[in-house]
C-alpha cells in the first residue's frame, strides 16, 4: 500500500466519524494549551527577573576583589599582569580590565583655574565599550594616544572646582552649567606634591584631551557618574613621575612599581550570562573573591525552573487524560472496521500497513490537536498578557526594587512550540500503539464472520 493511499484512507477514516475524532481532538487541544500556558508562565517569570536583574546591573559583569592582598607565595597569587592574562584566556571571557582608583593627590586635572575633585580610574580603554559603557558625546579612547587622553563620567564637567574661589560648587540636577567646558577648554595633568614646605618645585603640566562623556549609570558604577578614565600605563607613567618628583626611592613601600602591582579590583566582562557561573568558579578557585548578578540570578532561575515543572506537570494531567481518550477512540474503531479489518488481510495487505493506518489516525488526532492548542495558547497569552500589567515580575519583586513593568507575563518561545507539538504527536502515537496491534492481531477469518 502507498503512502498517499494510507493517508488517504486515514482521513477519510477519521472524517466517516466527525463527532467523535473533534472530541477526541479537543481533549488533546486542552492537554496542549494547559502544558503550553502553564510553562509560559514560568517563562515569563524567568524572562521578567533576568530584565528586573539587568536592570540592577550587567548580568556578565564579574567584578573581582583582592582582600587578601595575594602574597605572591602562597595559595593565593597577587593578582597581577600575569593573572589578568591567565584570565583573560579562559573561555568565554570577552574581556579584562584592572580598575585601579588614583590615590587621593597624586594626580591632579587642571582646566584653568578649575580643579577636578572626583576619582581618577586607570583601564585598559579598549575594555570601557565591552563592558557596556554607552557615550552620550565624543568617542572612547583606543589607549594608543600619545598625549594624555581622559574619559569623563556623564557629571564630571560639574566636578571642577576653584581652590581660590569662594567655594562654589555647580548642581548638575539644578540646572547649572558646567565651569568648564571639557572639550574645547585646555586641560593639563600633573602630579602632586607631598610636602608643598619642603619641596617647592612645581611638577610639568602635561597637555591632556578629552575623547568622551559618558552615559551615566549608577548600576554600571559610581565612576560613570561622576568619574574621569585614564589608560592605566598612563597612569603608571603618572605615578613614576610623582615617585621621582617627591623623591621616593624604588624601594620604598609607597613607591609605584608597575612590575609588582598588584590589583585590588578587576572587571571581567563573560561573551554570555550563561557561562557567568563557570568563568567565576574558576576565578573563586584562584583564591579570589569576586561579584556578579549571578549570585541573585542563579536561585531566581532555580526557583522559575521549578515552577515551570510544576506548571508544566499540571498541564501534563490533562494531556493524560487526551491520551485516555484517543486510546478509547482507537479501540471503538477497531470494534466498528473489525470486518473491514478482515477484507484487507484476505486481499494480501500487509500486516505492517494496517498497523501504520491505526497509528496514522492516532498520530493526526494528536497533532491536530497540539497544533489548534499552540493557537489557542497564543491567543491565551495575548490576553494574559494584556491584563496582566508589569508581569510576573512586578508581582514577585519588580515593585520592591522600584520596576513596575520587568516583562510579559506570558511569553511562548519556539522551542515551546516546537516541544508542544512533538509531544502531542507522540502522545497521540503511544495512545494508538496498542490498539494497532490488536488491529493486526484479529484474525482474518473470524474479522469476515464479524457483524
Amino acid at each position: 500500500m502507498k503512502i498517499s493511499d494510507q493517508i488517504a484512507m486515514c482521513l477519510q477514516n477519521l472524517s466517516r466519524r466527525k463527532v467523535r475524532t473533534a472530541l477526541t481532538t479537543m481533549g488533546v487541544v486542552i492537554g496542549t494549551c494547559a502544558i503550553v500556558v502553564m510553562i509560559s508562565l514560568g517563562v515569563g517569570l524567568q524572562k521578567s527577573q533576568e530584565a528586573m536583574l539587568a536592570q540592577m546591573g550587567d548580568l556578565t559583569k564579574i567584578e573581582i576583589y583582592n582582600y587578601s592582598g595575594g602574597n605572591g607565595e602562597g595559595s593565593i597569587p597577587n593578582l597581577d599582569d600575569s593573572v589578568i592574562e591567565q584570565i583573560a584566556a579562559y573561555d568565554h571571557v570577552d574581556v579584562i580590565t584592572p580598575v585601579v582608583q588614583a590615590d587621593w593627590g597624586k594626580i591632579t586635572i587642571q582646566c584653568g583655574d578649575y580643579q577636578y575633585s572626583e576619582g581618577i580610574y586607570g583601564v585598559y580603554p579598549e575594555a570601557l565599550e565591552k563592558l557596556g559603557y554607552e557615550l552620550k558625546e565624543g568617542k572612547f579612547p583606543t589607549g594608543k594616544e600619545k598625549e594624555y587622553t581622559l574619559l569623563f563620567g556623564e557629571y564630571g564637567p560639574f566636578s571642577f572646582y576653584n581652590p581660590n574661589g569662594n567655594g562654589e560648587w555647580y548642581d548638575p540636577y539644578g540646572g547649572d552649567d558646567p565651569p568648564v567646558d571639557i572639550f574645547s577648554d585646555p586641560i593639563t595633568i600633573s602630579v602632586g606634591n607631598q610636602d608643598m614646605e619642603q619641596n617647592t618645585k612645581q611638577p610639568e603640566q602635561h597637555e591632556a584631551s578629552v575623547s568622551g562623556l559618558l552615559i551615566g549609570d549608577w548600576n554600571k558604577g559610581y565612576e560613570t557618574v561622576y568619574g574621569a578614565f585614564l589608560s592605566i600605563d598612563q597612569l603608571y607613567e603618572l605615578y613614576q613621575e610623582y615617585d621621582e618628583f617627591n623623591g621616593i626611592s624604588s624601594s620604598s613601600s609607597a613607591a609605584f612599581n608597575p612590575r609588582k602591582i598588584n590589583y585590588d579590583h578587576v572587571y571581567v566582562k563573560v561573551t554570555d550570562m550563561k557561562y557567568v557561573d563557570e568563568v567565576e568558579t574558576k576565578i573563586k578557585d584562584l583564591g579570589y573573591d569576586t561579584y556578579s548578578m549571578e549570585t541573585v540570578r542563579k536561585p531566581m532561575q532555580e526557583q522559575a525552573n521549578k515552577m515551570m515543572l510544576i506548571l508544566g506537570s499540571l498541564g501534563g494531567i490533562s494531556l493524560l487524560v487526551a491520551a485516555m481518550g484517543i486510546t478509547n477512540t482507537m479501540i471503538m474503531s477497531i470494534y466498528e472496521r473489525t470486518r473491514e479489518i478482515g477484507i484487507m488481510k484476505v486481499l494480501g495487505c500487509v500486516v505492517g500497513d494496517i498497523r501504520t493506518v491505526f497509528l496514522m489516525e492516532a498520530g493526526l488526532i494528536g497533532l491536530g490537536g497540539g497544533v489548534i492548542g499552540v493557537i489557542l495558547s497564543f491567543a491565551i497569552s495575548l490576553v494574559l498578557n494584556m491584563l496582566g500589567g508589569g508581569g510576573l515580575g512586578g508581582m514577585m519583586g519588580g515593585y520592591y526594587y522600584g520596576e513596575s513593568g520587568a516583562g510579559q507575563i506570558s511569553v511562548i518561545p519556539i522551542w515551546l512550540v516546537g516541544l508542544a507539538l512533538v509531544f502531542s504527536t507522540l502522545i497521540g502515537l503511544i495512545s494508538g500503539f496498542s490498539p494497532a496491534n490488536r488491529a493486526v492481531k484479529i484474525s482474518a477469518l473470524e474479522a469476515i464472520k464479524h457483524e
